[in-house]
Order: structure tokens, then C-alpha cells, then sequence
């Protein structure tokens, strides 16, 4: 059984839960507080030794009814306040929303009768990975606004390029996606760490991976996501546009898709060190991100930002000057709407590299356009690695002005400027709307509706009069 089977036979166990009144999201929680002693039991003594005897897998599977009930209610409470650190933030303030005792029997065999040894195979990480896109694929769960789709993680990390020895960063981890491709791509250059000294190897595990979430439960999920993948890197809980974002700073990579909208009740973040505090959190988030990376002209990152950012007047045009100038904004994606946030929500990706001056960084900037006249992504049509092969391409040549891709084009600082500031720019002309260029007039066509109009009315008037006249000769 390979993993994307363990992984649908656990989101079935969902259906279980439905008499309960669980959504997909409590579900996913819920999952998580016991597939961490399953998965602890599965990586061996050492890990499973970080519990009480008594809240190992092993004791929990020997129960049923009530009493396993009991003992899960009373496990979730003593594990958020006893233990070591980590076991502590998984098991925070968590409460069960099972009430039917035969229910948590139910998922607790189930799980303990599923195939481990192609999970430890295929590894744990990787399921549990699986499982949380699982619930972002599921529209009924909510969970798809803030899971980022697996390849434009993989692409942003490709072209970001982290290396051994860079101190990497999501002050939005959500689930902790990105850190864990950015993990897995020095890995690959590293030959799993094994290429690196003690040193150098500890440094990747124990503090080259670092975010912060807000949310408690998907803090829980990312915490579980980081152990799986075997990081240790600090992961706090809180909000980065509060001053606990000052904890992140100096970064040599910052890879990230922040939350969108406006601060509930209009209020401004409650960070001090903001230069053009807003209600605006995406252009509070690309504050933040361009201020915390190292002054090196090294240090880069790939955010993920809606439209209004580069076209937005007031703040949103101030936060881009500064940007320009104390970045190198080298390159903005156009991204395809509907690949994640909701079917109307219009995204980029803006890459940009922290210069040595706080000024006139950005001589040119290059867009690329993947929305005009692209299929509609969905579950039928899922979005992939291939569909980037273009930009790829285009990002990585030597000489930019040599690509020859209509969707591809450069604009200078100057024509930006003329343009009062504004990166709503790179977009090619809809294919769409070339089939109205040919329609006629719309007065000329207004006027002949209204032609035919008359001459019916008349007709009708004359049927009238001949119906009226025919009644009268009978009279």
C-alpha cells in the first residue's frame, strides 16, 4: 500500500466522525493528536520515550469504550502541560470534539491496522503531508485559502535557490509548507546532510528553518509537519504584525504566501517598526519581509501577493517605492486565477533580492504572464511543475532580453515611475475578447432593434384594427 492509499483510507475515517458533528478541519486536528503517538511508536523507543507509559500508543490501543474515552480526554489535557516543549505546543490547549466512544475506538483501530511499514518506507512526513493536502483539495473543508499548491512551492524554492548554511523563513507557515521543500532541496545538494560537517548538518535541522503562525491548530499541524520531516527549527505562535515579528529578522531567505484582506475592525498592526503602518496585512506582510532580510545583497525571497498590492494607491504605492529601493524587485509572476484563495482572487509572486543601500535597487523589473489566455485549473485540469516550464526558462536565462516568449516582457524604473508607481503591468492582450473586436456599432445595432421594433408594433396595430373591424361588421 503506497501512501496516497493510507492517505484516503484515513480521510474516510472522516465519515465516522460525522454523527458527531466534526467538519474536515476538527478532523485534521483531531487526526493529528493521535497519528502523533502512532507516528512517535513508528520512529522508534527513543521518540515514543518523550510520553508517560501510560499515554504511549501501545496503552491507548489496548482500550475501548468509556474508559478510552476518559483516558484520550484526560491524555490531550496532561500532554499540553507536561513533557518536553515540543509535545506541549502539539498538545496545547486541545480538546476532543469525539463524543461517541465507539467512534474513537473506530479510528484508533483503524489507524493502528493500516500498513506502517510502506508509511515508514515512503515516509512519515510525506503521508502526513499528503493528508493535509488532502484537506485543502476538499472545498467543504475550508482549508484551500491557505495551503499553497505543492508546485508553486516547488518552483518558488527552485528558483530561490536556499543553500546550506541559510538561515530560511515563512512568517506565514501555515502548515509549514514551504520550509519543508526548502529543506528538501538542500538536501538534495547535500546528499541528505551527509555532504555537510556535524556542525553544519546540526545548524540545518536544529535552526535553519523558521516561521510563525497565528492560528493555534494549524500551529499544531506545522509543528507535526516539521518533526515528521525531522526539523527542529523554531516555529513561534503569534503574529508576525505584532512585535513578536521582530524575532525574525536577518534572513537569508524568506519564502512565504501571507494572509490576505484588511485587520479585523480597521485596526493597524500593533508593530512599532513599521515605516507605513496599514489595515492593508499583505502590505504590512512585504514590509516586514523585505525589512527582515540581511542588508547583503544576498539575502532574497518569494512572496506570494494578490493584485491590489502593485496597483494600489497611498500606502500600497509608498510600501512599492520602498520596496524598489531597498530591493532588487527583479521579477513579478502573473499567476493563474483559481489555483488556490477563491476563483476571483488574482495572485503574484514577487521575487526581489535586499540590497546593500536602502536606494535604487531596482533598475528594471520583468513580468511574466501565466493567467491571459490559460486553461482553467481545477481537479480535472491540476496545476503542475510543466505549466512553469516557460517562465522557468525565461527566469533563468543568462541574457533576460534574448528570451523570445510573448509572455515574457521588461519594463525600467523609469517607464514604472511614468506609470505613477504602478506594477499592474506584463499582462498580453485576452484571446478572449478578440471575438467582440468585429461586433458592429452598438448605436448602429441599438437603432436597427429599435427599427424592427416599429415596424412589429405597426403590424400588431394592424392586425388590431382588422380584428376590431371584423367584430363590428358581425355586429
Amino acid at each position: 500500500m503506497n501512501n496516497q492509499e493510507i492517505v484516503q483510507k484515513l480521510w474516510n475515517l472522516c465519515n465516522v466522525l460525522r454523527d458527531d458533528g466534526i467538519t474536515y478541519h476538527q478532523y485534521v486536528t483531531e487526526l493529528t493528536y493521535i497519528l502523533f503517538l502512532k507516528m512517535l511508536k513508528e520512529k522508534g523507543m527513543e521518540d515514543e520515550a518523550q510520553l508517560p507509559p501510560e499515554y504511549r500508543w501501545d496503552y491507548l490501543v489496548k482500550l475501548q469504550g468509556i474508559e478510552l474515552k476518559n483516558h484520550y480526554r484526560k491524555l490531550l489535557v496532561d500532554l499540553g502541560t507536561k513533557g518536553n516543549k515540543l509535545v506541549n505546543q502539539i498538545y496545547a490547549n486541545a480538546s476532543t470534539n469525539i463524543d461517541e466512544p465507539k467512534n474513537l475506538e473506530k479510528i484508533i483501530r483503524s489507524i493502528d491496522a493500516l500498513d506502517w511499514y510502506s508509511a515508514r518506507e515512503e515516509g512519515l512526513g510525506n503521508l502526513y503531508e499528503g493528508l493535509l493536502e488532502k484537506n485543502a483539495s476538499e472545498k467543504k473543508s475550508g482549508a484551500g485559502q491557505y495551503f499553497t499548491p505543492r508546485p508553486l512551492i516547488n518552483v518558488m524554492v527552485r528558483l530561490i535557490d536556499p543553500q546550506p548554511g541559510e538561515r530560511c523563513n515563512d512568517p506565514a507557515a501555515g502548515t509549514f509548507g514551504f520550509m519543508i521543500a526548502a529543506d528538501r532541496h538542500v538536501r538534495a545538494k547535500t546528499n541528505d546532510y551527509y555532504g555537510l560537517s556535524p556542525e553544519q548538518s546540526r545548524f540545518q535541522i536544529e535552526e535553519a528553518f523558521t516561521g510563525c503562525e497565528l492560528v493555534q491548530d494549524t500551529h499544531r499541524l506545522a509543528l507535526m509537519n516539521a518533526m515528521l520531516h525531522g526539523l527542529q527549527g523554531e516555529i513561534l505562535l503569534g503574529d508576525t504584525l505584532s512585535n513578536l515579528g521582530k524575532k525574525m529578522m536577518n534572513m537569508d531567505v524568506i519564502l512565504t504566501n501571507p494572509p490576505f484582506g484588511t485587520k479585523k475592525g480597521g485596526e493597524r498592526p500593533t508593530r512599532d517598526d513599521l515605516t507605513f503602518p496599514t489595515t492593508n496585512k499583505q502590505l504590512n506582510f512585504l514590509q516586514h519581509i523585505y525589512r527582515a532580510l540581511k542588508p547583503n545583497g544576498k539575502a532574497r525571497a518569494a512572496v506570494v501577493m494578490p493584485d491590489n498590492v502593485l496597483f494600489q494607491d497611498g500606502d500600497g504605492r509608498k510600501v512599492r517605492v520602498d520596496l524598489m529601493d531597498k530591493c532588487n524587485l527583479h521579477t513579478i509572476l502573473r499567476l493563474p486565477t483559481g489555483i488556490f484563495y477563491a476563483q476571483g482572487v488574482k495572485t503574484n509572486v514577487l521575487f526581489f533580492t535586499r540590497g546593500v543601500e536602502d536606494k535604487g535597487n531596482t533598475k528594471e523589473v520583468w513580468f511574466y504572464d501565466m493567467r491571459t489566455n490559460m486553461p482553467s485549473f481545477g481537479k480535472r485540469n491540476p496545476l503542475t511543475e510543466e505549466h512553469f516550464e516557460g517562465f522557468i526558462k525565461a527566469y533563468t536565462a543568462k541574457d533576460r532580453h534574448q528570451v523570445d516568449d510573448p509572455r515574457w516582457s521588461c519594463y525600467t524604473r523609469e517607464e514604472i515611475r511614468a506609470k505613477g508607481d504602478s506594477l499592474d503591468l506584463g499582462l498580453m492582450a485576452d484571446e478572449s475578447l478578440s471575438a467582440y473586436e468585429n461586433l458592429p456599432d452598438p448605436i448602429d445595432s441599438a437603432e436597427e432593434a429599435i427599427g424592427k421594433l416599429e415596424r412589429a408594433v405597426s403590424l400588431l396595430n394592424e392586425v388590431v384594427a382588422e380584428l376590431k373591424a371584423a367584430e363590428e361588421g358581425k355586429r
